[in-house]
């Protein structure tokens, strides 16, 4: 049994069917782990279906283990805002980076990397260097869960959830049934991968939706999401609306504000037309500056003046500071300047 054969959940479940557990041994440790436990806490009744079989108990030690190296904390960056921005090393070496939220919340990473390349995010100047495993995914959830409570699932961290879509919908599962977390409280973010919109509304758990918007012009999102789904801003808006009512949440459109690109006045004309009356919220982000990208973040005041006159317009918006603004907190930041120390540290050995 190695670490490797943990980055699935159907291989965890497999592995531990291998050592004799019966259904209901598998899902009690199942919610041990996701509660942040150990596999072998939870009911300690001596009846006969929670006994555990030898096997199973035998490898107890070295299944712990293995789930632990899943998602380990690299380094921790409190922010003054109630966020904590992780680094999080997976068991390969890699790192991903999870944000703990505020208000019981986690963000959590589908990919290490991203293939989109969004012109204004860190995570994407890699590329994608590989899918991580329905249980890395959870791992992170499990990790943050040994820190504060959970109660919010957001996937919006490092990747684009739809090109992982199998594995995240599986962890998206898991955690809306033995996870205990509520099916709107998990929040599936994408750039507008048309799959999303078969794929969802037929799961067990039917997350909310978080679409990546960010301006109404066709030509500039191309620009500015230059590997997204060549959908407009309107055919975007139009599959939002519908599983909107599919499912009974609102779309959480995500706008990430930057100076001089997506705050024109012709902009919140294009906001006010496609949503106003929609089933949506809009949430508005101050972009996060990187030292080593072009754009730059508005101030406050402007930020907050747009919100308001999109509200009186008849949007409802919400104006977000991006978590951890005071330390990295753009997705891909932390992990770019930790991976950068470590290469300069190779050299000079």
């Amino acid at each position: 049994m190695g670490a490797s054969s943990f980055y699935q959940l159907g291989e965890l479940r497999q592995t531990l069917r291998d050592l004799g557990a019966r259904e209901v041994h598998e899902l009690r440790m199942l919610r041990a782990w996701l509660s942040g436990s150990a596999l072998d806490q939870g009911p300690k009744r001596q009846q006969a279906e929670h006994a555990l079989p030898k096997a199973l108990r035998e490898a107890m030690p070295e299944l712990n283990a293995v789930l632990a190296k899943l998602a380990s904390v690299k380094s921790e960056h409190p922010s003054e805002d109630g966020s904590a921005r992780l680094l999080v090393s997976l068991a390969d070496g890699q790192t991903v980076e999870s944000v703990l939220l505020p208000r019981d919340g986690v963000c959590v990473s589908s990919q290490l990397g991203c293939a989109v390349g969004c012109v204004f995010c860190m995570t994407g100047k890699e590329g994608l260097l590989r899918q991580l495993g329905s249980a890395e995914i959870v791992a992170q959830v499990v990790l943050a869960r040994q820190k504060r409570p959970v109660k919010k699932v957001v996937f919006m961290g490092m990747g684009e959830p739809a090109h992982n879509m199998a594995n995240v919908l599986e962890a998206i599962e898991l955690l809306g049934t033995l996870g205990g977390i509520g099916h709107k409280n998990l929040v599936f973010s994408t750039v507008g991968d048309t799959r999303v919109f078969d794929a969802l509304p037929g799961g067990i758990v039917k997350p909310a939706l978080a679409l990546s918007l960010h301006t109404t012009r066709a030509d500039l999102r191309a620009e500015l999401l230059p590997r997204a789904p060549r959908l407009t801003p309107d055919e975007l808006v139009e599959l939002g609306e519908d599983y909107a009512r599919k499912t009974g949440y609102p779309i959480q459109y995500q706008w990430t504000l930057i100076e001089g690109i997506n705050d024109t006045p012709e902009e919140l004309d294009g906001i006010v037309r496609l949503l106003k009356g929609k089933y949506a919220i809009m949430n508005m982000i101050p972009y996060n500056t990187v030292d080593a990208l072009p754009y730059q973040r508005p101030s406050w005041e402007k930020a907050a003046a747009i919100a308001r006159e999109l509200h009186s317009r008849g949007v409802l918006t919400k104006l977000r500071n991006s978590a951890g603004q005071d330390v990295d907190g753009g997705c891909g930041q932390l992990r770019a300047r930790v991976s950068k120390i470590e290469f300069r540290a190779s050299r000079a050995g």
